[in-house]
């Protein structure tokens, strides 16, 4: 999908393995890498990427911060928190870190930025939710800048491509 020259796909895959200037961590206020997403990323592209997010925390729910990369493809990781010490989130928090990680990408310039399905891991939302919310901050993006050009969802299984592109398909 195209909204104002930005592209908006889905991919399945592996966020930790994705080639993009940036890609974004789905974390926790505290900024600790455990299971999940965190957990791929940290583990891919080494234990530095923790160390130096940690560095930058805690921060609130909803807000995020930019770190480097590690051995990742990536130039950047965007740790955009959707959840607190709780690991509980919603759509309100999803919507926020969403709308965060754009603004770190366009402050530090990246062209493409990877995101996964935020909060639905250990935050426990559901794939339709979280399509809806970050799709709707995504489009709501495109209008207000042209930077990054290019946003990929990454999506770990087919069931949440198909959750994804199903809210892509219906705007």
């Amino acid at each position: 999908m195209e909204i104002e020259g930005i592209t908006i796909e889905t991919i399945q895959g592996d966020i930790s393995a994705t080639e993009a200037d940036a890609i974004v961590n789905a974390a926790n206020s505290e900024l600790w890498m455990g299971a999940g997403v965190a957990g791929a990323i940290k583990r891919r592209g080494g234990a530095e990427i923790e160390r130096e997010a940690r560095a930058k925390g805690p921060i609130p729910v909803g807000e995020a911060v930019v770190t480097g990369a590690g051995r990742l493809r990536a130039r950047w990781v965007i740790h955009a928190a959707a959840m607190g010490p709780d690991l509980a989130t919603d759509e309100v928090k999803i919507r926020a870190a969403t709308r965060n990680a754009l603004k770190r990408a366009m402050e530090i310039g990246a062209i493409s930025v990877a995101f996964p399905s935020i909060g639905t891991g250990v935050g426990g939302l559901p794939l339709d939710q979280a399509a809806r919310a970050m799709i709707d901050v995504m489009a709501e993006h495109a209008h207000m800048s042209k930077s990054p050009s290019r946003i990929v969802i990454v999506l770990f299984s087919e069931d949440a491509k198909e959750a994804f592109d199903h809210v892509l398909g219906n705007r």
